[in-house]
């Protein structure tokens, strides 16, 4: 009898299946993590309005972490007092031909969420925020153009035109990389850019502040004039607590930068970068697959 029931077990055991056992302690999902540096900025989103407005608009401070996952990813920021966010025009639109468009600077305004200062600016009946230059104040008038002289224009402080119309050694800010974009190189406070040359294609060789070299169409707006707030990158900050309100958590100490102790290496800069307008997508290309003649004929001419 027991050897019956031991033979029982073993035939009601070979019968079952067979079941894998997890580990719910070590059973993870895979999250796929933001990357840090390519266009998602971890520090306050800003809700833009469908249309253009001079009023401050309403920001939500991220504190370092993602917005949809909400995760921890830069661990440097967080705190800090919370700004209004002014909205500027980055793109300065003139005529092509006649006189330049003449504006009004209404007054100068600092901005806690960007370095350099804001002015607003008045055409007509007609308000919009522009990054202020170092020498601009209330009631100056500058000019906006579109149009490329023969002779190169001698432009004061503030005016915008494109950079085949200003003479070579010019100091600009807010460049376009192609006609159209609006103002996108140059905006931290205190940095310009020198137009070195010109080449050839119609395009203008300019120097960035860290001495690149850029190759841009002649067609690129940019404003004139060195970024407002020059004095902001020797400013010390002054204290821990001033640290915080900027919206600087404090660091382990343990990281050192580089310093020039042992000496550094010293390089020559890059080669000059010619920038071009993103291109569309390929033309779908169509193949035909039919093997016999198009065209019933005995005649060979007619023959694909």
């Amino acid at each position: 009898m027991f050897g019956l029931n031991k033979a029982l077990q073993r035939l009601i055991i070979a019968d079952l299946p067979i079941i894998q056992k997890t580990s719910v302690r070590f059973k993870t999902k895979h999250v796929e993590l933001p990357e840090i540096g390519h266009g998602v900025a971890f520090r306050r989103t800003v809700h833009y309005p469908e249309e253009y407005t001079v009023k401050p608009l309403d920001v939500t401070n991220l504190g370092g972490r993602d917005p949809k996952t909400g995760r921890m990813v830069v661990k440097g920021i967080g705190g800090g007092i919370k700004h209004k966010y002014h909205w500027i025009d980055w793109k300065r639109v003139g005529p092509k031909e006649g006189p330049p468009q003449v504006e009004r600077v209404i007054k100068i305004i600092k901005d806690g969420c960007r370095t350099a200062y804001v002015a607003l600016v008045a055409y007509e009946d007609k308000l919009k925020y522009i990054l202020a230059t170092n020498n601009m104040k209330a009631g100056d008038l500058i000019k906006t153009s579109c149009h490329i002289p023969r002779i190169p224009v001698r432009a004061n402080e503030g005016d915008a035109y494109p950079l085949g119309a200003l003479p070579i050694g010019t100091e600009v800010n807010c460049i376009e990389k192609y006609p159209g974009l609006g103002g996108f190189l140059v905006h931290s406070a205190g940095c310009y850019a020198t137009i070195s040359r010109k080449a050839p294609n119609n395009r203008i060789v300019i120097m960035m502040p860290s001495k690149k070299e850029f190759s841009l169409p002649q067609e690129c707006m940019c404003t004139v004039g060195r970024l407002s707030n020059a004095e902001h990158a020797d400013t010390p900050i002054g204290s821990a607590q001033k640290n915080r309100e900027l919206g600087n958590r404090p660091r382990s100490g343990l990281w050192q930068r580089k310093d020039g102790r042992f000496g550094r290496k010293i390089r020559k800069p890059p080669p000059v970068k010619i920038i071009t307008a993103k291109r569309g997508a390929d033309p779908e290309v169509i193949t035909l697959s039919c093997d016999r003649p198009f065209v019933k004929t005995l005649r060979e001419q007619f023959h694909f």
